[in-house]
């Protein structure tokens, strides 16, 4: 019996039963961490899965609606520039109804004078050697220029 506890106390011994118990614990530890790592990865490559389809599911109509919220911002700035125009339209024929406004416009497009007056037109001389070379618009009639305007204010409104 005295052998019995010299070798159950003995150095020996009792590494290779801390040996064989840190192994069983390793091992133990080990297939807990495989156990856990199977049901995480069934779990994880579901829940990988039905990301997934979520995502390929809500791609297009997410695409749908950013392009159509940007073409509702772009049609909104559009109104707004459309109202803007026809404030200055509106402000313009407001304008054009006054007489005195109308007689101003006739005096400096058209170069007109009331009765007694005495018009005079000074020309720059640099455009008057420029129109002297060129001689296309100098050689035309004065209402040629008119049809001109006509013709500019109605391209405009296009």
């Amino acid at each position: 019996m005295a052998v019995k506890d010299r070798d159950r106390f003995s150095t020996t011994t009792r590494l290779r039963l801390l040996g064989e118990q840190t192994a069983a614990r390793v091992y133990r530890s080990q297939t807990r961490r495989q156990a856990r790592r199977s049901r995480l990865t069934g779990r994880a490559a579901l829940l990988a899965l039905v990301l997934c389809s979520l995502i390929v599911a809500l791609a297009y109509p997410i695409r749908q609606y950013v392009s159509q919220r940007a073409e509702i911002a772009e049609l909104e700035q559009r109104r707004d520039e459309a109202r803007e125009r026809v404030e200055q339209l509106r402000d313009l024929k407001a304008r054009w109804q006054d007489d005195a406004y109308a007689e101003q416009q006739i005096r400096q497009r058209l170069h007109y004078v009331m009765p007694g007056e005495t018009g005079y037109i000074v020309i720059d001389p640099d455009v008057a050697k420029q129109s002297r070379t060129t001689r296309g618009a100098a050689d035309r009639p004065w209402y040629a220029g008119v049809w001109d305007g006509i013709d500019k204010a109605d391209a405009a409104d296009r």
